[in-house]
């Protein structure tokens, strides 16, 4: 299996950023994708997740409103749309997957992860 992500990069504060995740060599019947990200100094936490239907789908507090996290209609990807950034948006991005339609905010039950990839917002 392999996750990875694009997108990344330098924005001012209010602008927008478009992440892509992209997953390959595993059928993709049933699982759910989810976006976690971790400034320096800081623990990985939860952003965004989606079922691959988009059926159920959660956000943290901190992003609603701003992110939406949907699938790119007949692709293997899963994308992260970020609107009104703020600098402490500030962070490494990581798209995970997991085998189930459940969706979780809990990092350990994502079974395969990307490289990641940074979003630095200045203000």
């Amino acid at each position: 299996v392999r996750v990875a992500e694009s997108g990344g990069g330098l924005v001012q504060a209010g602008g927008s950023l478009r992440l892509s995740c992209e997953v390959s060599g595993r059928t993709f019947a049933t699982y759910a994708a989810a976006w976690f990200r971790q400034a320096p100094g800081k623990d990985r936490e939860f952003v965004a997740a989606s079922d691959w239907i988009s059926a159920n789908q959660m956000y943290a507090d901190s992003v609603k409103g701003r992110f939406t996290i949907s699938r790119d209609i007949g692709s293997n990807t899963m994308s992260l749309q970020m609107n009104s950034l703020k600098p402490e948006d500030t962070a490494v991005y990581y798209c995970a997957i997991r085998t189930g339609i459940d969706v979780t905010t809990t990092p350990a039950q994502y079974e395969d992860w990307g490289q990641g990839t940074q979003v630095t917002v200045s203000s």
